[in-house]
């Protein structure tokens, strides 16, 4: 049987787009999704990026959770050192009790932005190193078995909404381990460790109250076409996309300024991140994502389908979904 199909969305605000557009664009996305059959949506936690609207996404689940029916919704992740593990709990634990069995709680250690955005938060970079500690209070409050006396997640106590550690590096794949969890990797972005941190958590793997087995969830990043000439002008137009967003930070470029810095190194790091990435035909795209998997050792892969045109997007995931089997 093949291997369950996700999908990560970031809420993009693409060019000349609103971000009431781009929300009105991630229920579309859903919606789409559950006709589909994927197994869940995923919303990424970041801050101060002006083309990712997905900054708060358990209020963002509860918007699309209202307007689908089925399909599970999730973080992907929530950034834990950036809030307390209580208001997460009471968060994520309203979702539950309004949408039951539908919900994921994607835990990640990273901050999701920059230092001076971390200190608006009024998080230190400190916090992160609390992030064990926290995933364990924050069980605690879901499963009603606070570590915390006198203290109850009221909405939250006794919903176990399930937990994931969502990481790319030995640490994240270590904890998910130990606390026998299941464990996603951000290889959509951060490419380097993947094999290594997978390795790591199924041998070190203990199973726990949630999960008997290890599962491993692999990122990875598709642009589908009928034809495979579109699929490379689409690979194109979202690299140059990807590009100007982290190097120009709002700056606009004229095209011949835009040539010389994707040829720059800045681009070819930022290029780097995409390395796992199956563009074109169904068939080869589908072909691609099973020797990922495989690369990967994963038991569910979660698709970042990129464009920078939100038909483009349904397309690959509709075309990916009709030929995986």
């Amino acid at each position: 049987m093949a291997l369950p199909l996700s999908v990560i969305d970031f809420a993009t605000v693409r060019e000349n787009q609103s971000v009431g557009e781009s929300f009105a664009d991630s229920v579309t996305l859903a919606q789409h999704a559950e006709k589909l059959g994927y197994s869940r949506v995923w919303y990424a936690e970041h801050h101060n990026m002006p083309t990712i609207a997905s900054s708060a996404p358990a209020v963002l689940i509860a918007h699309v959770a209202a307007h689908t029916e089925r399909i599970r919704l999730g973080s992907g992740g929530v950034m834990l050192p950036n809030h307390s593990p209580l208001t997460v709990a009471e968060q994520f634990g309203t979702l539950a009790e309004l949408h039951p069995g539908r919900i994921d709680l994607g835990l990640g250690r990273a901050p999701g932005t920059d230092p001076r955005t971390l200190q608006a938060l009024r998080r230190s970079p400190e916090a992160a190193e609390h992030f064990p500690q926290d995933v364990k209070e924050l069980q605690g409050y879901l499963r009603d078995q606070s570590i915390v006396p006198g203290v109850r997640a009221v909405p939250g106590a006794g919903t176990n909404v399930p937990l994931t550690i969502l990481g790319s590096s030995l640490f994240g794949a270590q904890l998910a381990a130990a606390y026998g969890l299941p464990y996603a990797f951000a290889s959509h972005f951060a490419p380097d460790a993947l094999v290594d941190a997978v390795a790591a958590y199924r041998s070190q793997f203990q199973p726990s109250e949630q999960l008997a087995e290890p599962y491993v969830i692999a990122a990875v990043n598709v642009i589908v076409s009928e034809d495979a000439q579109d699929a490379a002008r689409q690979l194109e137009a979202t690299q140059r996309a990807r590009v100007k967003a982290m190097v120009g930070r709002g700056r606009e470029f004229t095209d011949e300024e835009m040539d010389m810095v994707m040829a720059s190194p800045a681009a070819s790091q930022i290029l780097h991140m995409l390395s796992y990435m199956g563009a074109g035909t169904p068939d080869t795209v589908v072909d691609y994502l099973r020797r990922f998997a495989d690369h990967a050792d994963a038991d569910e892969l979660m698709i970042s389908p990129l464009s920078t045109r939100q038909p483009d997007v349904l397309q690959s995931m509709e075309l990916l979904a009709n030929h995986w089997s």
